[in-house]
């Protein structure tokens, strides 16, 4: 098949056509997972945003595993489609999940679907992106416009995937996200066919043969490698690094006390790298090559986790505090994990225009560069937003502009970053070691992941869900909350002032079968009043749509909420009782000693950081450059 010297083969638009399902798949997932955890399940945010970073985390995890099976054993082609298909099937799960979201089956479903997303994700990811690549002649100029292009694919399904799962899913009713997740296990099963049917004809290198059929150790590129990947298993570097994972799983774990998941990315993260560069058979300039890849993947570790704050944190932002009504219709939190995507479609074919122009006069910036102007503008980014909340009541909430301006400029640091760091790992890495490198640029991104869960689970929360009420509660208990229905004015009332609530006197125990919930002993009602902010009673609201009736407990500090639901269970209609207890007051969480206390030191914290690695990331530049050994 040949190919054109100006314009791009036709098996770059098969992978965007495939790699844009995918993504619409993801995202449409991720539009609506913390809001799906918070509304539905009734997590708190620090619990839904940990949850968010282990997800993401381990959604770039494994492409590690999943570069190394295409590179040793089955190939990018059938690596991808058992990943797309074990995708469909995560998918699903959390459709059930949402089916069932009030019984205590749905934490169970999430997490069986998670697991099947995870681990097909890995099969599926670092193996398309490595095929992009595969399509041109080494040395091909072509390359950073084609992987920019791609981008493009991911990101045209980026944007229509929250409009489309938010508007099935996020639309106020709980009982609603399933038929998100149900939208996007049908894009993952769209991607799986598409491929599947064009793969043969379109997918090849300019010379005809198909590209990703065989594993990529016997691809023959311009080095001569042997079948088995050019090296044989050495036993004594294998317990080497294994000693030192163990050794870090310790430090991290119980002296750093981080969570299992967040422990065990951190951990892999230094130890195959340093498996990888340990590789007796890697010459000096492979090593150097390499040497770029891992230097850049950990300044990305600070751009992906700040710019992740998008599903998480983010979103409680524009679910809270953000004023999103528009015509006399209230637009969805979920919608705005669509502004950097259509500003990815928009504003990529003007980097392809620049990068070009520029590298015809021999004026491009090489990738180094481009990345530390990438968190440049990611830093920017937060100061605008951080600027916009600066001295403002919790309860006064900004117009959308400030979000519409945030992502905008996070979109031109993406443009300067993702799409040059694919190209360069692709160009950077011994053939042999391709999908595993790719693998470990993504392995980079899972810590990002898992580290922008941790950060997002500071957001600084102006009311926190501490217990759920165990059914296992006498139900005339229960019933004595009947009587304090909130007055229907506090909705539209003015969210800076206050409202008075009935102060009751409570007794609970542990419960037996729920370690999470309390049950309760006894309500004691009392003719006493306390003051409690309609601005909290809104955010409650916002969680629980249904909740009607509360009462005030240990002097006001926190609130008993009782929402009443209705369920069709065997053809007959089931009123279901949901109580929780409410923190009115919740501790300010602190990072690194920095107490934050409100959104504006939030937003700073994503300021330095980015910052900061954008100065050092830039001094460092000219070094890799000359590491590089000539490849630009």
């Amino acid at each position: 098949m040949s190919q054109s010297n100006t314009g791009h083969p036709k098996g770059l638009y098969v992978l965007f056509v495939t790699e844009m399902w995918e993504r619409f798949s993801y995202y449409g997932m991720r539009a609506i997972f913390v809001l799906f955890m918070t509304k539905a399940l009734l997590f708190d945010k620090a619990l839904g945003s940990q949850i968010y970073g282990s997800y993401t985390g381990l959604v770039y995890l494994t492409p590690l595993l999943g570069g190394y099976m295409a590179d040793r054993y089955w190939g990018n082609r059938k690596s991808i489609i058992v990943g797309g298909v074990l995708m469909a099937i995560g998918q699903f799960f959390m459709f059930l999940a949402g089916s069932f979201h009030a019984d205590s089956i749905a934490p169970m479903l999430m997490f069986i679907g998670l697991g099947f997303l995870i681990l097909g994700n890995g099969f599926f990811k670092p193996n398309i992106s490595t095929m992009v690549g595969q399509l041109y002649p080494p040395g091909d100029k072509r390359v950073d416009s084609a992987f920019t292009i791609f981008y493009m694919g991911i990101n045209l399904g980026a944007f229509i995937a929250p409009l489309l799962a938010g508007y099935l899913g996020d639309t106020g009713n709980p009982d609603d996200f399933k038929w998100g997740f149900l939208a996007a296990c049908m894009g993952m099963i769209l991607s799986v066919l598409l491929f599947v049917t064009l793969k043969n004809k379109y997918i090849v290198t300019p010379e005809g043969e198909q590209i990703g059929a065989k594993p990529n150790v016997i691809r023959k590129e311009e080095e001569t490698v042997s079948a088995d990947g050019g090296s044989k298993i050495d036993t004594k570097q294998i317990t080497i690094w294994a000693g030192v994972f163990v050794v870090l799983f310790g430090l991290f774990f119980y002296v750093l006390d981080l969570d299992l998941i967040g422990t065990f990315i951190f951990a892999l993260t230094i130890v195959a790298p340093g498996f990888i560069i340990s590789d007796p058979t890697l010459t000096k300039h492979e090593k150097d090559k390499i040497w770029v890849i891992y230097i850049a993947a950990f300044f990305v570790i600070f751009f992906w986790a700040a710019f992740e704050q998008a599903g998480a944190s983010l979103t409680y932002f524009a679910e809270e505090q953000t004023d999103r009504d528009l015509f006399g219709t209230v637009v969805p939190a979920s919608y705005f994990q669509s502004i950097n995507a259509v500003a990815i479609v928009i504003f990529a074919p003007i980097f392809v225009w620049l990068w070009g122009g520029l590298s015809k006069r021999n004026l491009e910036p090489a990738s180094p560069f481009k990345q530390s102007l990438g968190l440049f503008l990611l830093a920017i980014g937060y100061l605008v937003i951080a600027f916009g909340v600066k001295g403002i009541d919790p309860s006064t909430k900004v117009s959308m502009g400030w979000l519409l301006s945030l992502y905008t400029i996070h979109t031109f640091g993406e443009l300067c970053l993702s799409p040059i760091g694919l190209s360069m790992v692709n160009k950077l890495s011994p053939a042999r070691l391709a999908s595993l490198l790719m693998g470990v640029w993504f392995l980079s991104t899972a810590s990002a992941n898992k580290f922008a869960g941790t950060l997002s689970s500071l957001y600084p929360e102006e009311v926190k869900i501490e217990r759920s009420i165990s059914n296992e509660t006498d139900a005339t208990q229960m019933d004595k909350l009947a009587a304090f229905k909130i007055d229907d004015a506090v909705w539209n009332a003015d969210p800076k002032e206050n409202s008075k609530l009935a102060l009751v006197s409570l007794q609970t125990t542990k419960s037996i079968a729920n370690p999470k919930a309390d049950s309760i002993v006894s309500i004691e009602p009392s003719t006493t009043t306390a003051d409690v902010s309609n601005f909290h009673l809104k955010l409650i609201k916002i969680a629980n749509k249904n909740f009607d009736r509360a009462v005030l407990i240990d002097n006001g500090n926190k609130l008993i909420t009782q929402e009443t639901t209705e369920r069709v269970v065997d053809k007959a209609p089931v009123k279901v009782t949901k109580l929780q207890i409410w923190n009115l007051h919740p501790e300010k969480p602190s990072f690194l000693g920095y107490k934050i206390e409100n959104l504006y030191n939030f937003f700073m914290v994503f300021v330095f950081m980015a910052g900061a690695s954008a100065v050092i990331l830039f001094f460092l530049s000219k070094k890799l450059l000359k590491m590089m050994h000539g490849v630009v």
